[in-house]
C-alpha cells in the first residue's frame, strides 16, 4: 500500500526529536567548519573527555555565556599564572 509523501513513520519533525520520556526535544544543527576549526573541537573532546562533540560545545556555550553576563555586569577578568603572578586577560576587546 502506497502513502502519500506526507506521512511519515519517525518521529522526527522540523529537525526536533523528542526523547523517550518526552520531556526534552533537541534540535539538530548541522555546521561547515574549517579543517583547524574542526581539530580544535577534536582536540577539546579528547582533552575534556567528552562523550560527544555535541556536548564539547554544549560546554563551551555555558561558558561563554557566563563570561559574556559577567562583562556586561562590568566585570574585568584575569588569570593567576602557576608562578602566582596575575595578570588581565582581555577575551572582550
Amino acid at each position: 500500500m502506497h502513502r502519500g509523501p506526507h506521512h511519515h513513520h519517525h518521529r522526527r519533525r522540523h529537525g526536533r526529536e523528542e526523547d523517550v520520556a518526552g520531556e526534552r526535544s533537541t534540535t539538530r544543527v548541522q555546521l561547515e567548519m574549517p579543517p583547524q576549526a574542526m581539530e580544535r573541537l577534536q582536540r577539546l573532546k579528547e582533552k575534556t573527555e567528552a562523550a560527544s562533540y555535541a556536548e564539547v560545545i554544549r560546554n563551551a556555550l555555558r561558558l561563554f555565556e557566563a563570561l559574556v553576563e559577567e562583562h556586561a555586569k562590568g566585570a574585568e577578568f584575569a588569570l593567576k599564572q602557576p608562578s602566582g603572578e596575575t595578570v588581565a586577560y582581555k577575551i572582550f576587546l
